[in-house]
């Protein structure tokens, strides 16, 4: 578990350097460059690959929502699949759809935190941040019954203070799309199909129609190369 911190805190002082550009244009640039190194990076450092154990494991996630009309898709495709995923829910999306977060604890998915109004991390607003997360985890906890104990950070910027003050544990990605910024389905389905490794975490929105139908192109392109997805807590744990 050490070495999955400390990679994590890694990839984390990288996304950090983002909040630093002005325009939408250099900041993509610089996520699709630093994207190679990062996922090599987390997979050489954080995973062990295993062999003849069957089934390969990896991890979709989805942030942003939950969407009143593409999670709902989402799940429904997801359940005729028979896959498990994490969701990392905005507080402020989850009381304005908690019967669409129950639906997600009912159906064995895992819940994360997403702060509650996607606030980034920075110098001058740490206590709002993190009164955010515990406002957060109190809507979520209300709904599912369930103790939150995962956050993805708003664009990767963390503190890892928090960790200890708020018993909550980071989880990033190494696969991604940048679906949001895209309207094509199948491109973004091959984006990740063709980077996707074993004991990968995929990063993707349940926000926009498009994510969506690409997510479910994911699963059944993986599925048929022998990939099983679990959740991120079975991944980190194991």
């Amino acid at each position: 578990m050490k070495r999955k911190v400390n990679v994590v805190m890694a990839v984390m002082t990288i996304y950090a350097l983002l909040s630093m550009l002005q325009t939408r244009d250099s900041a993509m640039k610089v996520k699709e460059t630093i994207a190679a190194g990062r996922e090599a990076v987390y997979r050489e450092e954080n995973y062990v690959k295993t062999k003849n154990t069957g089934n390969k494991k990896i991890a979709i996630t989805f942030d942003d929502g939950p969407h009143p009309q593409y999670t709902e898709q989402l799940l429904e495709g997801l359940k005729e699949r028979g896959v498990k995923a994490t969701f990392f829910v905005t507080g402020e999306h989850a009381e304005l759809h908690p019967d669409i977060v129950a639906k997600m604890s009912e159906e064995g998915h895992l819940i994360g935190n997403h702060t509650y109004s996607h606030i980034q991390l920075s110098e001058r607003n740490r206590e709002e941040f993190k009164n955010q997360l515990i406002k957060t985890n109190e809507i979520i906890s209300g709904i599912t019954g369930k103790e939150v104990i995962y956050v993805r950070p708003p664009y990767g910027t963390w503190d890892k203070k928090f960790e200890t003050e708020l018993n909550m544990f980071p989880v990033l990605w190494t696969v991604d799309p940048l679906d949001w910024c895209s309207d094509n389905a199948a491109c973004v389905a091959e984006r990740v199909v063709s980077k996707a490794d074993e004991n990968d975490i995929i990063l993707l929105h349940d926000y926009y129609e498009t994510s969506v139908t690409a997510a479910l192109k994911i699963v059944d392109r993986l599925q048929e190369e022998g990939y099983e997805f679990v959740t991120v807590e079975d991944l980190l744990v194991e």
